[in-house]
């Protein structure tokens, strides 16, 4: 049996190792779960509702031993980490708080005399949830909860960087009492994920990754009818009108291109703005990147960490280097940042001007604390240049003019649009995508139809 050891971004030293399980004990493990399942769906759902509750305090109680543990797994700084278990409560427990009326029957309209017809939806079966390092509690949250609301069973596959996140979701489901077999986890490899993709007891996957590793899904699950969810980044964009508010928008632009070091799916990647406000707005972000401290994701001052590895330092740092070779202006002294090092993983936040899309920190993700900024002058150029993606995951629009916003809004590409805010999932609404950002839909009531299936009840009924 092999062994996976994570090499903490902080030191770039081992800090623990899990083994894997082999294909026999990942094909057990989707036996306890489909032997679970007619058990569980038949659980009534205020039970499942009062278990989901209890696994959701017991989680939440531990959160001192997760914001330090998350800070050795992905570098992120302590000071950032509370944010994400705060962020696992609010959206298991809105989707907690949704359930009884996302999960009721639905009954047909108009009504027809001497029939009873209702749709009721019901749970798919096992649902294997893969989950992304970057957020590992906030992606699988989305995932695993609603799914076991429904009456699904669920196996949980955390990336290796972040194998001890699935292990805190057993700890916590193992003291709200849940059944055994109904939720699961697996440290496993690329060919045994892919075996259990393929098996036929697993009736869901729910992925969160790269383009790559989507494609990979697709295909391995092609060979059966299988539902299939994705969630695979993007290269989100923010356009800032002539009339937005520059000082707020600059700071929340450098928060969202920055955060967790830029490695947020839906972090701002690109920037246009409106040729009247671009020196102004590139000035205000300057200043604001400038008080960023890089350091030591324990230090209780440090608000950028490390990216996760050195191979995605590197990544980051060429694509400022392909940018600049051909005429990118950068705006922040690497000296500014003492603590950035080559060949470690910790780079250096940059600011881009005098970009254009024939560069690559334009076009593809660059998951790092880089943003490139580009004038333009019309919401129709914004939109033209949003839309000139292969992704289509989130942008934001920042004006003090509603009405143009929504306007703006409708001619772009993507899953979700903001105004004067970004960065942020709100468990009220669709998380969905377009292009190669994925497809599908968690949170909100809709993520509950992607949970279940329809069955139709077509009753004459006496009189």
């Amino acid at each position: 049996m092999a062994d996976h050891t994570i090499l903490s971004p902080a030191n770039s030293k081992p800090y623990l190792t899990r083994p894997l399980a082999s294909s026999k004990e990942a094909l057990a493990a989707v036996h306890r779960a489909a032997t679970a399942f007619p058990t569980w769906r038949t659980t009534p759902l205020d039970t499942r509702i009062a278990l989901i509750e209890k696994f959701v305090t017991a989680f939440v109680a531990k959160k001192d031993v997760l914001v330090e543990e998350l800070a050795w797994l992905m570098g992120r700084p302590i000071k950032q980490n509370a944010n994400e278990v705060r962020g696992f409560e609010e959206r298991a427990r809105h989707m907690i708080s949704i359930a009884k009326d996302a999960l009721k029957d639905v009954p047909a309209v108009p009504e027809k005399e001497g029939l009873k017809r209702f749709v009721r939806r019901e749970p798919l079966g096992v649902v294997f949830v893969i989950a992304a390092w970057n957020y590992p509690y906030l992606i699988s949250v989305n995932g695993v909860v609603p799914a076991l609301l429904a009456g699904n069973t669920v196996i949980l596959k955390q990336a290796p960087q972040t194998f001890p996140c699935a292990e805190r979701f057993a700890e916590a489901f193992k003291e709200a009492g849940l059944p055994d077999g109904v939720f699961q986890y697996l440290h496993i490899d690329h060919p045994t994920s892919a075996q259990i993709i393929s098996h036929p007891q697993i009736a869901h996957v729910l992925f969160t990754g790269s383009v790559r590793g989507g494609h990979e899904v697709c295909k391995t699950a092609a060979e059966r009818f299988v539902g299939v969810g994705l969630e695979l980044g993007g290269k989100d964009a923010a356009y800032v009108r002539e009339d937005a508010d520059i000082a707020y928008a600059a700071e929340n632009l450098v928060d969202g291109a920055m955060y967790n070091s830029g490695q947020s799916c839906c972090g701002i990647e690109r920037i246009y703005v409106h040729e009247k406000v671009h020196d102004q707005l590139v000035e205000r972000m300057v200043e604001v990147a400038k008080g960023y401290k890089l350091g030591d994701p324990l230090h209780p001052d440090t608000n950028l960490g490390p990216v996760v590895s050195t191979k995605a330092a590197d990544f980051i740092r060429e694509q400022i280097e392909d940018a600049v070779s051909k005429g990118a202006n950068p705006h922040l002294l690497p000296t500014l940042f003492p603590a950035a090092q080559p060949s470690t993983p910790y780079v250096a936040p940059q600011i881009l001007t005098n970009v254009s899309h024939s560069m690559r920190v334009m076009t593809e993700e660059t998951f790092g604390p880089v943003v490139g900024i580009m004038r333009v002058s019309s919401d129709d150029e914004a939109v033209r240049l949003i839309n000139d993606s292969v992704f289509g995951l989130t942008a934001s629009v920042w004006t003090r003019d509603e009405e143009a916003a929504l306007k703006v809004a409708d001619g772009v590409e993507v899953g979700t649009v903001f105004m004067n805010r970004c960065d942020y999932l709100d468990p009220a609404l669709p998380w969905t995508a377009v292009k190669e950002s994925g497809r599908g839909v968690t949170l909100s009531v809709l993520g509950y139809d992607h949970l279940t299936r329809p069955k139709s009840f077509h009753f004459r009924v006496k009189t």
